[in-house]
C-alpha cells in the first residue's frame, strides 16, 4: 500500500478501503474465469494485494483446480503467509510460486515493508522449496535501495533452486513512491551480476512471461537461473499475452495503462456467458500497442498510468 494510506501507530490502513460488494465474490471470478479458459486461457495467476489474507482462499483454489480448460494455477505473494499455507497450497495442485522480496536483510527488510516479517519470509520460502514447489523470486531494483545486494541475489540463484527475477522500477499511482534517481537499467543491473559468473540467454518459451532469462554459471560451476523484467527500457509490449482482472472486477489489457472493461456491471445485471465471452474479447482487441512510460520519464512528465499496484495486481 502507498506509504501515504497508513496510520503507523495504530498499525491501520487510512486510504480509501472498498467495502465487501465492491469485490467481486469468489462466483462472480469462477464465472469469468470458466469463459476465458473456454476461450483459450490456460494459465491463471493469482496476485494482489496479498492473496492469502482474503478468507476462503484456499476452498477458491480448489474450485479453479476443477475447471477442465484450466492447466496451471499460479501465486505471487508477498510470503509472510507462506509457511502457514504451502502444504495446503501443494495439495490444491499449486506448483509455482512467485515472492516478491526486494531485500535479503532484515534490517531493511524492515524500512522497505514497515513490518519485521524477513524472518517468517525465509521460513516460507525454505519450507516452499522443500515441499517441491517450483519459486520464482521478484526483486524490485531500485538505486540507492537495494542496488548493493544485487550480488547477493545472484549468489542465491546459484545457491538455491530460485530463479531471481530483477524488475525495473516502474512509476505506477499517483502515489507512487517512485524517483527518477532510483531508476537503474536491467543492462545495468547485469553489468553488475556479471561479476558473480558467465551469464548465457535461455531461448525463452512465448509462454514463460515477459523475463528475459539467462544461465548464470560461476567459476566453480555452480549454476543459476536469472532474469530480467524491463518495461521501460526495452519493451516486451509485443509479446505481452496477459489480461488482468481486478478484485473490483475490471478487466485490464495492459498493467501501464488505465483502459479498463467494467466485467463487474455484466456479472451483476445477469450477463450470460456469450455476453462475457464478447466482452473479454473486445478488451484483447482494444490492447492497446505499447505504453508511453519511457516517453514520459524522458520529458519528466507524470505517469499516465494511475492505477495502484495494490488494486492492479502484479
Amino acid at each position: 500500500m502507498p506509504k501515504g494510506a497508513e496510520d503507523k501507530a495504530k498499525h491501520t490502513k487510512t486510504g480509501e478501503i472498498l467495502q465487501h460488494t465492491d469485490l467481486l465474490s469468489y462466483e462472480e471470478m469462477l464465472k469469468v474465469v470458466r469463459v476465458a479458459a473456454e476461450m483459450g486461457m490456460n494459465k491463471l495467476r493469482l496476485t494482489g494485494g496479498e492473496p492469502l489474507v482474503r478468507r476462503g482462499i484456499l476452498g477458491f483454489i480448489h474450485k479453479l483446480s476443477t475447471l477442465k480448460n484450466l492447466q496451471e494455477v499460479r501465486l505471487t505473494t508477498n510470503g509472510v503467509l507462506l509457511s502457514d499455507y504451502a502444504e495446503q497450497l501443494f495439495v490444491e495442485g499449486v506448483r509455482q510460486i512467485n515472492v516478491s522480496l526486494d531485500t535479503l536483510q532484515q534490517k531493511k527488510f524492515s524500512q522497505i515493508t514497515g513490518r519485521d516479517y524477513f524472518g517468517k519470509v525465509w521460513q516460507g520460502l525454505i519450507k516452499a522449496r522443500d515441499l517441491g514447489f517450483r519459486i520464482k523470486i521478484n526483486v524490485v531494483a531500485m538505486k540507492g535501495i537495494n542496488d548493493d545486494e544485487f550480488i547477493d541475489f545472484a549468489r542465491l540463484a546459484l545457491d538455491e533452486p530460485f530463479q531471481v527475477r530483477f524488475i525495473e522500477f516502474m512509476p505506477l499511482g499517483e502515489k507512487s513512491s517512485w524517483h527518477k534517481e532510483q531508476f537503474i537499467k536491467a543492462d545495468d543491473i547485469k553489468k553488475i551480476i556479471s561479476t558473480t559468473g558467465q551469464l548465457t540467454p535461455f531461448n525463452n518459451k512465448r509462454d514463460e512471461g515477459p523475463a528475459r532469462m539467462y544461465e548464470l554459471k560461476a567459476a566453480n560451476g555452480k549454476k543459476g537461473a536469472v532474469g530480467f523484467i524491463t518495461p521501460i527500457s526495452h519493451h516486451f509490449c509485443d509479446q505481452c499475452n496477459r489480461l488482468r482482472l481486478t478484485s473490483e472486477g475490471r478487466l485490464r489489457s495492459c498493467l501501464l495503462n488505465d483502459r479498463e472493461t467494467d466485467l463487474k456491471a455484466l456479472l451483476r445485471s445477469g450477463a450470460s456467458d456469450g455476453m462475457i465471452r464478447e466482452s473479454i474479447r473486445q478488451t484483447i482487441l482494444n490492447k492497446p500497442k505499447g505504453h508511453t512510460l519511457d516517453n514520459d520519464l524522458e520529458q519528466n512528465e507524470k505517469p499516465t498510468c494511475f492505477g495502484q499496484m495494490s488494486q492492479i495486481g502484479g
